[in-house]
């Protein structure tokens, strides 16, 4: 069965990201699709960036900011940008933070999410925001697991769902992305499909029964972290996160395999503060 390589990355600006190495990594890369958080960019200078690639990108309201992107070699059928088109346009901020694009590989429907969830600020309208965010994504992803039974959702998610996705944990548990409540999101997301979920902050819900590729593919390991700060030490002491994902339905993750984060090979050849996340998809009839 052929295989399609994806990726996820947050570049952290585009035009920066490609100015420090990144279409060298790609040309090296063999990747056929790849989904891309934190653009910073218009259409047009995403398509200066990524000459070649068959480009769609939404782009977030404040000019500079956010951004969400799929660059692939084949042209999507269908795209979409609306995370949740029932929510009030105030309580909502997914513009530049969520794109979805369908793709017919070998005969068969591939989804595929590229999404950039809030970083959040604890009790502060940040916080706010990215609680309605992570509402709607879990509003969503039954949805698109019922269209889609091939579907696929990467990025930035600023989460670390459990102690093994961050060195420092401790330090963490009153900041956002690892408070209770975050990673109970988590925990309903990747729980057994249907079945009742006590979460992490004592919270009950239904499990939607994705997959957590990377952990999966990892094990109870610590990491393999795909963020570091740029301060300090942190790359270099490997204290980072992994807050950076491939949630893939149940039918899509038995498909998997190869799944490695890109970690540079020294702090000052990194073209963005994550690392790209990459894995094999066996798909075709």
């Amino acid at each position: 069965m052929p295989r399609l390589r994806i990726a996820s990355v947050n570049v952290n600006g585009i035009r920066a990201a490609v100015r420090k190495g990144m279409i060298e990594w790609l040309a090296d890369a063999d990747v056929d699709v790849l989904a891309l958080q934190e653009v910073r960019a218009t259409a047009d200078e995403l398509t200066a960036a990524l000459p070649g690639w068959q480009l769609v990108n939404d782009e977030a309201l404040d000019k500079g900011r956010a951004g969400v992107a799929i660059a692939s070699r084949t042209a999507p059928i269908e795209v979409r940008r609306v995370l949740d088109d029932e929510a009030l346009p105030d309580a909502l901020d997914s513009a530049g933070r969520w794109i979805e694009a369908d793709f017919e590989v070998s005969g068969e429907r591939l989804t595929i999410v590229s999404a950039y969830v809030h970083s959040g600020e604890a009790d502060t309208p940040k916080q706010d925001a990215k609680w309605a965010f992570l509402d709607a994504m879990q509003k969503r992803m039954p949805r698109l697991r019922a269209a889609s039974p091939l579907a696929l959702i990467m990025g930035d998610l600023n989460v670390g769902h459990r102690e093994l996705d961050i060195r420092n944990w401790k330090g963490n548990v009153k900041r956002s992305g690892f408070l209770p409540r975050e990673r109970a999101y988590f925990d309903r997301f990747l729980g057994a499909d249907g079945a009742e979920v006590t979460g992490v902050d004592g919270s009950v819900g239904t499990g939607l029964g994705w997959v957590d590729v990377g952990r999966a593919a990892a094990g109870e390991v610590d990491g393999p972290y795909t963020w570091w700060s740029m301060r300090g030490r942190a790359f270099d002491n490997d204290t980072g996160w992994r807050i950076d994902y491939h949630l893939a339905t149940p039918d899509l993750a038995a498909r998997a395999s190869g799944y490695h984060v890109v970690r540079a090979t020294a702090w000052d050849t990194r073209f963005s503060d994550h690392a790209p996340v990459v894995v094999d998809y066996a798909l075709g009839r």
